[in-house]
């Protein structure tokens, strides 16, 4: 079995087809909502990325066939006075779940950050995802607090 990780070329024809087809999976998917994302985004999602010098993804395949995705945007920390690089979609294909692809994703995206000089990477996830919550322990992330007696972070959106 072959396994590559490598980072996105949001202009290269293949790469933009597989992040429609990848991001699909996952909106699909319970964790990510349940509901296929609209043929728009599917189509333009790679060539919009691609005007955003801050935005960065990496792509898995296994055996050619695309496999997992991360995308990712570059923000800064301010208490740190640096770059970071959040993690803002993680996804596994079911059929290729258990081949360890989120850690070695993770580990690319981990050096990228580190190139950049980041100090740290930063990602949600849902309570209620264990699998995925166990995969981020296991790579090392962990909840987000300044002060034990304040509590970690918590994740707020408000939608328009």
């Amino acid at each position: 079995m072959k396994i590559e990780v490598l980072r996105v070329d949001y202009l290269n024809a293949q790469h933009a087809e597989d992040i429609g087809y990848l991001l699909n999976n996952y909106a699909e998917d319970p964790m990510g909502g349940g509901a296929p994302l609209s043929c728009h985004v599917k189509n333009n999602l790679a060539k919009e990325l691609s005007k955003l010098p801050h935005a960065l993804s990496v792509i898995s395949y296994v055996n050619d066939k695309p496999a997992g995705l991360i995308n990712c945007f570059e923000a800064f920390s301010t208490f740190k006075c640096q770059p970071l690089i959040n993690i803002h979609d993680i996804v596994v294909i079911n059929e290729f779940r258990g081949l360890g692809i989120s850690q070695l994703m993770l580990s690319k995206v981990e050096e990228i950050a580190k190139e950049k000089g980041c100090c740290k990477i930063t990602l949600e996830v849902l309570e209620g995802n264990e699998v995925a919550r166990n995969s981020y322990l296991k790579f090392g992330f962990d909840g987000y607090e300044l002060d034990p007696e304040m509590g970690k972070a918590l994740f707020w959106q408000k939608s328009f």
